[in-house]
């Protein structure tokens, strides 16, 4: 015997309500017996639903009665004293296991875990259906942290980025110690009028508004800084980057120290283009080039540089005029010329581990 079933639209709508608040109270039995209901009222049947729910028919068919006969109150369960389930050690180890490979590897179509998508994979997995809360707490035991995700460049080619860390990292620290030279990580930055954005405290549903002019004009700066001492060269202006003024920022370097240079940059136009290969060849005597692998800008310790100058220098700020951004990014790059410390920091543990590998090699 198979019963039809139809709800008012309220009655839905007070059941949906009821399965809210039992995902959010981890209440699986509240979740299991909304959910017939509902695909009930869709039209399955008491087999398929049944099936779909791992219980028996008949399960199915004393709920659907209850309900008919209590209403709501059918969804009541007298509290238990027992304890909530909870995971075993090995499930935990693989639960482990699963975040670690990924949302997509445990068949969901993004690329990021949310507290709620963990708590259904537990209850995919185990069974086990979690408070939302408890479920990020669960996680900061389990070694996990709420992180903002980053980009990385799907034309990474990993070979040639093992080989930098194996290979030509120890060669460039070989070299630099047979040189006495520098060993400088180049990069450029842009610093725009218009600002940058940054994390604040502010009320709760209430935005923070940052005043802007919105003019699409940049201070431009050309940067290297020393792997081993710390200190930072550069060169702001007004124009834009080219290969000739690459060079004049190069000269400014090699007219700076009377050590050789080994210098370290990405793949810029205007760091290979005819003009500065010829420039690198002109100077080869105090000049040694190194290119850094494609898509790689996690190599370039000056990167974090500029994160640091643009948080110091435009986040949160409104510039009405040119100069008072030109005003507070040359504030900031002669902060951090002085602070050699803070720049060697900056350079991170990347730059640590390559010099573990090194020392290995």
């Amino acid at each position: 015997m198979n019963i039809s079933i139809r709800f008012t639209r309220p009655t839905i709508k007070l059941l949906v309500q009821r399965l809210g608040q039992g995902y959010a109270a981890g209440d699986l039995r509240v979740v299991r017996r909304i959910t017939a209901l509902l695909l009930c009222a869709d039209g399955k049947s008491m087999t398929e639903v049944a099936e779909t729910l791992s219980v028996t028919r008949q399960t199915i068919h004393n709920w659907l009665m209850a309900f008919m006969v209590k209403g709501m109150d059918s969804l009541i369960y007298r509290w238990s004293r027992g304890r909530k389930p909870r995971l075993t050690k090995t499930q935990k180890r693989r639960l482990v296991e699963l975040i670690k490979a990924g949302p997509q590897e445990a068949g969901y179509v993004t690329g990021c875990w949310t507290s709620l998508l963990i708590r259904q994979l537990i209850l995919r997995e185990f069974g086990v259906l979690y408070n939302r809360h408890y479920v990020c707490e669960l996680l900061h035991k389990l070694g996990f942290s709420f992180q903002k995700a980053k980009f990385v460049s799907d034309h990474l080619d990993e070979d040639a980025r093992r080989k930098w860390q194996k290979e030509v990292w120890p060669e460039i620290l070989r070299l630099a110690k047979e040189k006495n030279a520098l060993i400088l990580f180049g990069d450029e930055a842009s610093f725009a009028q218009w600002g940058s954005l940054g994390y604040t405290w502010a009320p709760v549903g209430q935005q923070p508004a940052i005043k802007t002019t919105g003019k699409r004009k940049g201070y431009k700066v050309f940067g290297a800084v020393d792997f081993f001492s710390g200190r930072l060269f550069y060169q702001s202006l007004q124009e834009r980057f080219n290969s000739e003024r690459y060079q004049l920022f190069l000269c400014q370097i090699l007219d700076q120290t009377t050590k050789h240079v080994i210098l370290i940059q990405d793949g810029a136009k205007y760091h290979t283009s005819k003009a500065t290969r010829a420039f690198f060849e002109a100077q080869q005597d105090r000049l040694t080039v190194f290119q850094l692998p494609s898509y790689s800008p996690d190599y370039n310790p000056i990167e974090f540089l500029w994160k640091k100058m643009k948080q110091r220098a435009t986040h949160n700020r409104y510039f009405p005029a040119f100069e008072a951004l030109v005003s507070s990014v040359e504030e900031a790059l002669a902060y951090f010329t002085r602070q050699v410390e803070e720049i060697k920091n900056l350079m991170g543990q990347y730059v640590n581990s390559l010099t573990v590998t090194a020392v290995a090699v």
